[in-house]
């Protein structure tokens, strides 16, 4: 089915439908707080089998899975991005503004990085680590869903500005 058909307009050279995003930072602002409630409820395992399988570092696990997709596929074909062409998109007027798709995939990017590194330092055993990184996601997460307010979005025009990383230009 082409992006057309799925009820947003191909990502080049119109952009991405930036409801999307928000969408998806929704569903994962909510997720990033139980992570959070759950590492403070929950007193830290003992050894790496028992950090691992601790609720909340298997839902951080999830989360990181779901950030490192959007980061390498693209957030085009996030699961998120999907489910809201499917299901809330059809539902809305067309948008009044799009936005080309790499600041967002490049916020997935910076999503995927606090992610794993708080979940590889909690499974090292560093305390209150899944806590920080989960928290620091969540209000990364929480900025955009609410507010619309990407952060990672900001980071990745201040890298393109001062030319650390090149503006994407490929269709998307």
């Amino acid at each position: 089915m082409s992006a057309a058909a799925a009820g947003e307009a191909p990502a080049s050279p119109f952009g991405i439908d930036p409801r999307g995003p928000r969408f998806g930072a929704a569903i994962t602002s909510v997720l990033l707080l139980i992570v959070v409630l759950l590492g403070l409820t929950e007193p830290m395992g003992a050894d790496l089998v028992a950090r691992a399988l601790q609720p909340a570092a298997l839902l951080l696990a999830v989360l990181v899975a779901l950030f490192a997709w959007g980061a390498f596929a693209g957030i085009q074909k996030h699961p998120y991005g999907l489910l809201f062409r499917r299901l809330v998109a059809p539902r809305l007027a067309q948008p009044t503004e799009r936005e080309h798709p790499a600041p967002p995939t490049f916020a997935q990017l910076v999503g995927l990085l606090v992610t794993a590194t708080g979940l590889v330092l909690h499974l090292l055993g560093v305390p209150g680590a899944l806590v920080v990184a989960a928290s620091a996601a969540f209000l990364a997460a929480f900025l955009n869903a609410v507010f619309a307010y990407c952060l990672g979005c900001q980071l990745y025009v201040v890298l393109v500005r001062v030319g650390i990383i090149r503006r994407s230009s490929a269709p998307a």
